[in-house]
């Protein structure tokens, strides 16, 4: 079965920068799971799985506007330290998760002060060029459910 609108997939990928070290691999842990055609991961990975079988393997490399997106300096903020309290050993480049009106963001840390820790919420691979090594474990038809949901159900997708 091809990957199209309304199909589930069930992947593996190892994440490169432009030097080529890794970054992330999703091996040992589960395969991953979307729902194609709903936005569920970026733009440009979704677009290469298109039309790809179970057993493809593929390599595919994203300007950071298809992937991750543009750096953007404005998204740069100072938090007062009484709302990190749970978290430890604040210190410089340090990713950490915050709960926001958007819900939890991850952030970096910038600089901490007595009072305030500056953050950025960009993505720590914002503005960067990035290369995904894709293996296609599976591919199946959504279920009716996973449709009016917008996403992939099961191991690797969201639980309910």
């Amino acid at each position: 079965m091809k990957i199209n609108h309304n199909t589930v997939v069930s992947f593996h990928y190892r994440l490169l920068n432009t030097q080529g070290e890794l970054i992330e691999d999703s091996r040992p842990d589960e395969s991953n799971l979307y729902l194609h055609g709903h936005h569920n991961i970026m733009p440009g990975l979704e677009h290469a799985m298109a039309n790809k079988i179970t057993g493809d393997c593929f390599q595919v490399t994203l300007e950071p506007h298809l992937a991750y997106g543009a750096y953007q300096q404005d998204k740069k903020k100072r938090v007062p330290i009484k709302y990190l309290k749970h978290e430890k050993n604040l210190e410089p480049g340090k990713i950490i998760r915050i709960k926001t009106d958007d819900g939890v963001q991850a952030v970096t840390i910038l600089k901490v002060g007595k009072f305030n820790v500056d953050v950025d919420f960009n993505h720590p691979l914002s503005g960067q060029t990035v290369t995904f090594d894709v293996e296609i474990m599976d591919v199946r038809e959504a279920t009716t459910e996973e449709i009016d949901h917008g996403h992939a159900h099961g191991v690797g997708g969201h639980q309910h």
